[in-house]
């Protein structure tokens, strides 16, 4: 399948043609700014889909709406019917479609000119209404508020919001794009033509949780971003960090037994660690009443000792960096653990709970 893709050099352009070419399956052809308009023609000519993207959002000049949004439109819908085919197309509108303002009025009557063509042809079209879209690569400071917060935020630039409570509607691009490509691939008939999911937020929440992003390279303390909008929101606010800010250093203590550093720290599923031993050198000696542990050898060999706080039942494992076998320490059993290699020990640690200084749950207490 050839398909057109208009506005490729846009930001929902490219992360199609990304997403697209990683199908495999489909010659993506381009019309953006670069080409001229007497390209048009044979470009779709040679489509068998077409997905329309391009248009004006903010031109210097407000005659561009008209010119592009409506004008563009138009002409493509004219060169489909050169073509005297059913040439299936998607027309990204906007949820401002009809709204009054120079844009909405343009992109409406884009809509309207897309809906003839159907009428008037069979050839199926889908119409999009998108709301605020994000993700990467959309251009901030232009069209998009989560692009500039996160922009922003990521490089220290002060942020500026008239109404904390205004809510916004927004869908992720991984999903615009992963709909497109289904219904241009399918053609299946929908109820309604929205991406899905969508995400309603406050413009101060937006703000707040942005920039809680940014303070968890200090805090350490990650948000939850496993899914939903706060994935989405993560993804796209890491996407504007420079180069020179892809790395960030630990607090790291020493002693003369090695170090210790403390690397994530969660909300509510505890935190990550890692530390090192000298050959010799035992650290640990002491129990838990509710926090508890899991240890993973990545370089050396380790013996871990165990102690019943009341029955004194003792017992032992070694392990290895031969191995991937996690330790578990128990509520109400002392332990430590031993480098007993010749070289460096180096573990990783992770605790069911955030360490708390002022209630650290941890009894020292010989094993």
């Amino acid at each position: 399948m050839r398909i057109l893709v208009t506005g490729s050099n846009g930001f929902i352009g490219k992360n199609l043609i990304v997403h697209l070419n990683e199908i495999g399956t489909h010659e993506v052809l381009t019309f953006s700014r670069d080409n001229l308009i007497s390209d048009l023609s044979e470009l779709v000519a040679q489509a068998d889909a077409i997905i329309h993207l391009a248009g004006e959002n903010r031109p210097a000049d407000d005659s561009k709406f008209k010119l592009v949004n409506d004008g563009l439109t138009q002409l493509l819908c004219e060169e489909i019917r050169s073509t005297d085919r059913h040439i299936p197309m998607i027309f990204a509108s906007s949820a401002q479609s009809g709204n009054g303002t120079l844009y909405g009025e343009s992109k409406r009557s884009a809509e309207l000119a897309v809906e003839r063509l159907k009428l008037e042809t069979g050839s199926p079209v889908f119409i999009y209404r998108l709301p605020g879209v994000f993700g990467k690569w959309c251009k901030p400071n232009y069209n998009s508020v989560v692009a500039t917060f996160c922009y922003n935020i990521a490089n220290d630039l002060p942020i500026r919001i008239d109404n904390p409570f205004k809510e916004l509607t927004l869908v992720y691009i991984d999903d615009v794009v992963k709909e497109f490509i289904d219904v241009i691939q399918h053609q299946h008939e929908k109820e309604d033509f929205k991406v899905h999911p969508e995400y309603k937020v406050k413009l101060g929440e937006l703000a707040d949780k942005i920039k809680s992003f940014d303070n968890c390279r200090t805090s350490l303390v990650v948000e939850k971003v496993g899914g939903g909008l706060i994935h989405a929101l993560y993804s796209t606010y890491i996407s504007y960090l420079t180069p020179e800010v892809f790395s960030y250093l630990l607090p790291v203590f020493r002693d003369n037994r090695g170090v210790f550093s403390e690397i994530i720290k969660t909300k509510d599923s505890g935190q990550f660690s890692f530390f090192t031993a000298h050959p010799g050198v035992t650290r640990g000696g002491h129990y838990h009443h509710s926090k508890s542990e899991k240890f993973l050898i990545i370089k050396g060999e380790a013996r871990f000792r165990f102690r019943h706080v009341i029955s004194n039942e003792v017992f032992e494992i070694v392990v290895s960096e031969d191995e991937f076998r996690i330790v578990d320490t128990v509520p109400g059993w002392a332990h430590d653990v031993t480098n007993i290699g010749d070289g460096e020990l180096v573990v990783m640690l992770w605790a069911n709970e955030v360490f708390d200084k002022n209630n650290p749950d941890t009894i020292a207490c010989e094993v």
